[in-house]
């Protein structure tokens, strides 16, 4: 090969691994819009960032910590942390370290001269420096939906009284024991910075052309949102900031209101984040796989799959689920892209993988060969399986072909739901809905369960066998009623409960929300009784 030729394959070569590294990040954004006073809706959003426009910020994942659970929570998150970040580093992206308070530490680091020697910017935001108590009028009014008055100390006091004696022995100040960053978080000399100074992050995110910044670290009701280089300072001087939801903390005691376990009482910061300052994202979305959970989160995992129309299940759900699920189990929440091309494409239908039920609320889809593979392996896993509405014929295309690569599953409806959809009746039709006698176990009423829906009545008849009926629904001038909800043990000896119920006024309905919410309980108890 000539001098010429092998320059030239050696920068296709090189041409080729840049391309590789610098590959957009597909990030899905989700904020909680006010539609009223009060009423939020969940809205997720496909966004496309440039690596090398992108900077992560670490905050205050500290070395110790005066309560010995928060320790205990960074040591389990801090490897998924560190895999991030490297990725993120290998990609082109800017990792900033910012360790509160620590910066003596540091003060000969490569890393912490690159952030003091960085350029100063021409547009160096007034307040910089400044802790921010709170973004703007709207959330200082809504106000925090934990109390963290307390210090949010999560420790048995017994523990912690033996953890302070432990760090006043180590020579740590028992109230401030941190003196650097947890060393599981590597930190390249060579491309990273060292700073928990306001002005000093904004010359090195302005000096790069960052637009794009990704919070995480610890903790989030107090420092990942009001340190200088925080949330609110971001999203107050208009960088394009998000949460990494999953790779997070906070300080808080379940002993003080809402008297919740610590795990939801994060997820409540979490939503007050999405509502009020800025959307959230997960690490999956850079490193895949599924969204990080912390090994002592006790609650089951539940992976709501959306991806329907007609009866605006992305907005009913998560409602129903912060409202009837929150306490006891961990919601994720999968969508369907909007109508169109990719409309058979769930973003994080990885998640699946990680599922203790399946939450399904589709409508005839063909899903990419591979991700239906991952509903298949949950089903034939024996795992719970709960559907609502349009579920019945999820993927089903009435026997049409699917798209080159995508799939079908035109038996999930008798194998997996144990249903026997055929249709409906007309949409003028008022259904009726009552329970059977036999369900007041099930449904936890000793009253029968009695109302209209607004939905039209699905035929659902003959039954299968495996399937226990809940409720009989019928339409006026039809002989036949239908059933409207049952169990079913499934082939695979797995678990499905089901609804053709499902229309946005049901969900006002507080027996339907209550069946819904036994359900999926009844779905992870063991031994599951039907």
């Amino acid at each position: 090969m000539n001098k010429a030729r092998y320059l030239s394959a050696i920068l296709v070569l090189f041409s080729g691994v840049t391309s590789l590294v610098a590959e957009d990040y597909e990030m899905r954004l989700c904020k909680r819009v006010e539609e009223k006073p009060g009423q939020f809706r969940m809205v997720e959003s496909i966004e496309k960032w440039k690596p090398a426009e992108t900077a992560v910020i670490v905050c205050d994942m500290w070395d110790l910590h005066h309560c010995k659970n928060a320790v205990d929570r960074v040591a389990q998150m801090s490897p998924r942390m560190n895999a991030l970040l490297k990725a993120a580093r290998e990609r082109g992206s800017l990792i900033v370290h910012a360790p509160s308070s620590c910066m003596e530490f540091y003060k000969e680091h490569p890393a912490r001269q690159r952030a003091q020697s960085a350029p100063k910017a021409s547009n160096v935001p007034a307040g910089i420096d400044q802790w921010m108590t709170w973004l703007n009028e709207r959330e200082e009014k809504a106000g925090y939906p934990i109390d963290h008055s307390d210090g949010g100390e999560d420790d048995d006091p017994q523990e912690h009284a033996v953890w302070a004696k432990k760090l006043e022995n180590m020579g740590r100040n028992p109230r401030a024991p941190w003196k650097r960053q947890v060393k599981t978080l590597e930190i390249d000399e060579t491309k990273d910075a060292i700073t928990d100074n306001g002005t000093e992050n904004w010359n090195l995110l302005e000096s790069q052309g960052v637009k794009n910044v990704i919070l995480l670290g610890v903790h989030t009701n107090m420092c990942v949102l009001g340190r200088p280089f925080g949330l609110r300072q971001m999203a107050k001087n208009g960088k394009n900031v998000v949460l990494m939801r999953d790779l997070t903390d906070t300080m808080y005691n379940p002993k003080m209101a809402p008297r919740v376990s610590h795990f939801e009482g994060t997820d409540l910061v979490v939503e007050h984040i999405e509502k009020y300052v800025c959307p959230t994202v997960t690490s999956d979305q850079i490193l895949g796989g599924a969204p990080y959970r912390f090994t002592t989160d006790p609650r089951r995992h539940v992976v709501f799959l959306i991806g329907e129309r007609e009866y605006r299940s992305r907005e009913t759900l998560p409602v129903f689920a912060a409202k009837h699920l929150s306490s006891k189990f961990r919601c994720t929440f999968v969508f369907a892209d909007a109508e169109g091309k990719e409309r058979n494409r769930f973003r994080g239908i990885e998640a699946v993988k990680d599922a203790d039920v399946l939450f399904v609320s589709v409508r005839r889809r063909a899903l990419p060969e591979e991700d239906l593979k991952l509903i298949r392996e949950h089903v034939e896993a024996g795992k719970p399986v709960v559907g609502i509405r349009t579920a019945s014929h999820a993927f089903s295309l009435r026997g049409k072909s699917a798209p080159e690569g995508h799939a079908v599953w035109e038996e999930w409806d008798a194998e997996v739901i144990g249903g026997s959809y055929s249709g409906h009746h007309g949409n003028k039709f008022r259904t009726k809905v009552r329970s059977l006698a036999g369900a007041a176990t099930f449904l936890g009423k000793e009253k029968l369960l009695s109302f209209e829906s607004g939905g039209s009545l699905y035929i659902n008849t003959p039954t299968r066998p495996g399937q226990k009926v809940l409720l009989m629904g019928g339409v006026e001038g039809v002989e036949r009623d239908e059933p409207l909800a049952w169990t079913f043990r499934r082939g695979d000896g797995g678990r499905t409960f089901y609804t053709s119920l499902g229309h946005v006024s049901d969900f006002e309905q507080a027996g339907f929300n209550e069946m819904l919410a036994r359900a999926v309980a009844w779905c992870v108890e063991k031994p599951a009784n039907q």
